[in-house]
């Protein structure tokens, strides 16, 4: 029985993670984390540790994981430059699986995205997310690595081309341009299109998000997998072997 820790355990995915973990046979949620907690007694009580919790929490997290090793399923989204340079310090010496999305169909469309981008070369890209009123950073981290992915195929730099907004009068669209756009609002778990446009056609590609126990249920299979892997930098892609 894989003894899993919830780090972040009173937010909407640490307690969906929770509920999720009572249906699992061969593992269970044995201890839960949030900010006024011990950190050190969380950590002896689990040998996985799940995080959705916050920016400033998950880098309080690696922080304390970089002299205390565990294996760390990271999803938590809006990271800063500092805390991605603490995932790459925490992976030399424990395996460290971070994904914005641990959905293994978001995944999927990362994937055709790539090979689309690079395949219709001459066509606009679009990528339009829609989240519910409370989540706090845009665009979200899935649409980012959607934009990050189709960017990387077609050689650019994504912090040159990328667009977050279009207002008054501002010229046509550039060639190369990535418009990155976000909705909010209601309780819309999430959705993610990305289009490839052209005069007289175009193709989208669109992932819907029902329920969180999607992402619950993903990162619980991705924590049993991760739990006997050796000190790696781990995403999606090495999960589903593609």
């Amino acid at each position: 029985m894989i003894q899993i820790g919830i780090y972040g355990a009173k937010g909407r995915m640490g307690r969906q993670i929770k509920l999720c973990l009572e249906d699992e046979k061969d593992a269970k949620a044995s201890a839960f984390f949030d900010k006024n907690d011990n950190i050190k007694t969380f950590f002896q009580s689990c040998e996985v540790v799940i995080d959705f919790s916050s920016p400033a929490g998950t880098k309080e997290l690696l922080n304390f994981a970089r002299t205390n090793p565990k294996p760390l399923v990271i999803g938590t989204t809006g990271l800063d430059e500092k805390t991605f340079e603490l995932l790459e310090c925490a992976s030399e010496v424990m395996p460290v699986f971070y994904a914005t999305n641990m959905s293994l169909g978001v995944a999927v469309l990362n994937h055709l995205a790539s090979k689309a981008s690079a395949m219709l070369k001459g066509f606009d890209i679009e990528i339009l997310e829609m989240h519910h009123r409370h989540k706090k950073d845009s665009p979200s981290g899935t649409a980012m690595t959607l934009a990050q992915g189709v960017a990387k195929a077609r050689n650019l730099d994504l912090q040159k081309v990328r667009v977050s907004g279009r207002d008054g009068l501002i010229g046509e669209r550039s060639k190369d341009e990535i418009a990155v756009m976000s909705l909010r609002g209601g309780d819309i778990v999430g959705r993610h299109t990305i289009g490839f446009y052209e005069e007289g056609e175009f193709l989208e590609l669109t992932h819907n998000a029902t329920s969180r126990a999607t992402f619950a249920k993903g990162a619980i299979k991705i924590a049993k997998w991760l739990v006997s892997k050796e000190p790696k930098l781990y995403s999606i892609n090495d999960f589903l072997g593609i």
